[in-house]
């Protein structure tokens, strides 16, 4: 690679559409105050070059100058990105699944598109055996999804596509929640490292299925022979199960979501292991566990994201407290506390030191194990390190 910068070009010069940048970033996620000149008539959602301070050509991006994240660069350096660029990213990610990672041996559900791991910031995609489940967070992606997800099922060998849109994105970004199609009814049945989940699209959260938890979920079956758990927030019972069938002698899943909660038990008898799965908020059921002495092997935590926004940052510090502090009171002397958290806005370093101050605080001392994530099949960018959002610290208790 050269080391020689490209030359300037003047605005008179550029094909457009372009936008010139006010300050220098390598974020893919650039916001209106940091773009200075442009070509003016900019059609929301449309590929722009990007031009640098000093006039030299630097990306290529989305470009939406209504929206709170005006531009999305999906690529760096002076490529004339177009259309078929994105397409050819689209089969990249399929490529890194399928013939890289060889998920297919493994399981039929998986991230297929990660966003800005893959360059395709905006799109989030998720495979369910025949179905797609794609959340939209940019109105560039949700204009081309009549081309991409053909792209996707072609490659994939999907049939059907789940689209989910939050309704405040899709007011800052422009999209008309008239033009969302309907999502398909019922559920599907996947597998997953020997144990097979039903995915209720119309009841799930999310994508309908934490499938970045999947390398967790065998991890922590490995450890469970012979052994006891206790699984906070267990949401449809993946923890659980994955225990039961990893040998568990007794498996208790706690979760505030009674739809959540059915599809669990109708999970456990799919895969022929009783589990314990109580309908109860998480930290009731811990207070009262703890009142009454009651200890367990193994304790797995795995809350929904407590820190959705900068504002929320301290509320949501003191709920992800509050529940490690229960979570550690339960675990038995030389158990295994197995503690996650999915908010991208919490650093992992930051997560941590709250894990371990907390039991400090209680008299106790955390022999760490691991620090895990989601799978590699949801790549983080090293220019977008926001993208590793899920954390778990795996640690013995004394």
């Amino acid at each position: 690679m050269s080391d020689i910068p490209p030359a300037p070009v003047l605005p008179s010069a550029r094909p457009t559409p372009w936008v010139q940048l006010k300050y220098h970033s390598h974020h893919p996620h650039i916001y209106r105050n940091m773009i200075g000149a442009t070509s003016g008539s900019i059609r929301a959602g449309a590929i722009v070059g990007v031009y640098d301070r000093e006039d030299r050509p630097f990306a290529s991006g989305f470009c939406n100058l209504g929206a709170k994240v005006a531009l999305r660069i999906f690529v760096h350096g002076t490529v004339d990105a177009t259309e078929a660029h994105c397409h050819d990213a689209l089969l990249r990610a399929v490529a890194l699944r399928r013939d890289w990672l060889h998920l297919d041996a493994q399981t039929n559900a998986y991230r297929v598109v990660h966003a800005d791991g893959d360059a395709l910031g905006g799109l989030v995609v998720d495979r369910y055996a025949d179905t797609l489940s794609v959340d939209v967070s940019s109105l560039a992606a949700f204009q081309r999804l009549p081309r991409w997800l053909p792209l996707l099922h072609n490659a994939l060998g999907t049939q059907h596509a789940l689209i989910q849109v939050d309704d405040t994105i899709a007011r800052i970004e422009g999209i008309d929640p008239r033009l969302i199609p309907a999502p398909p009814l019922g559920t599907v049945r996947i597998h997953e490292n020997g144990a097979r989940y039903g995915v209720d699209f119309a009841k799930g959260h999310k994508t309908g299925f934490f499938c970045d938890q999947r390398d967790n979920r065998r991890r922590l079956a490995a450890l469970c022979a012979g052994r006891r758990l206790l699984d906070l927030c267990c949401y449809t019972g993946g923890f659980a199960i994955a225990a039961k069938l990893g040998g568990a002698t007794d498996a208790t899943g706690v979760d505030w979501d009674e739809d959540a909660l059915t599809l669990a038990r109708a999970n456990a008898n799919l895969n022929q292991v009783r589990a314990n799965l109580v309908h109860s908020d998480a930290f009731s059921y811990a207070r009262q566990m703890i009142r009454n002495r009651a200890t367990w092997d193994i304790v797995h935590l795995d809350p929904p994201k407590f820190i959705d926004s900068r504002d929320a940052f301290e509320q949501g510090m003191k709920k992800y407290n509050d529940l490690n502090v229960l979570g550690l009171n339960l675990v038995a002397p030389g158990g295994l506390l197995v503690t996650s958290s999915c908010s991208g806005l919490l650093p992992a370093p930051a997560f941590e030191e709250l894990v371990m101050r907390a039991a400090h605080r209680y008299g106790r001392r955390l022999q760490i194990l691991n620090r895990t994530g989601a799978g590699a099949d949801h790549p983080v960018l090293s220019n977008y390190t926001d993208g590793r959002y899920l954390k778990t610290l795996w640690a013995r208790v004394l």
